[in-house]
């Protein structure tokens, strides 16, 4: 498939960088103790879309950041490398894992329906699972941001 290793490099590398930030995150903010534990499963969660995605990328292969890509490399994942202090630190930490989430929810969409154009069972059944415990992650984060934002940027010092 022409360009389905393109995507599947660019998905395994974002899930990559989301596990580790979950990790960076929870760690950092270990004091808050459900981001704590919560970006552990959630980290675990992603490392195991990373296991699901081995058989698919050694049946199609995959491009990597950095290899001869054709089509220009605009969308990467940045992770986060460090944590920002205080409970508007949190909010902004909190705010990147849903960038990076939402980049992996759509790598997944593409890859889905390349899938189904392929009629790739397997893939398909992949996609579907790692795609609705994405939907997951992006449900907790966003609910955390709401319930901290109001303390974040009126009570917090």
């Amino acid at each position: 498939m022409p360009h389905l290793d393109t995507y599947l490099g660019l998905l395994h590398h974002a899930e990559q960088t989301l596990t580790d930030s979950f990790v960076t995150v929870g760690h950092g903010h270990q004091a808050e103790a459900d981001v704590y534990h919560t970006c552990e499963s959630l980290a675990r969660m992603s490392l195991e879309h990373e296991k699901q995605l081995a058989p698919v990328v050694a049946r199609y292969g995959e491009q990597r950041r950095g290899e001869d890509v054709e089509e220009p490399e605009r969308l990467h994942a940045a992770g986060v490398a460090q944590v920002r202090a205080g409970a508007v630190g949190l909010l902004r930490d909190l705010q990147d894992l849903y960038l990076l989430a939402t980049l992996v929810h759509s790598c997944w969409t593409v890859v889905l329906q390349a899938a189904q154009g392929a009629r790739d069972r397997e893939l398909i059944e992949i996609a579907q699972q790692c795609m609705e415990e994405t939907s997951r992650q992006l449900t907790w984060i966003q609910t955390r941001i709401k319930v901290g934002a109001p303390q974040a940027l009126l009570i917090a010092p």
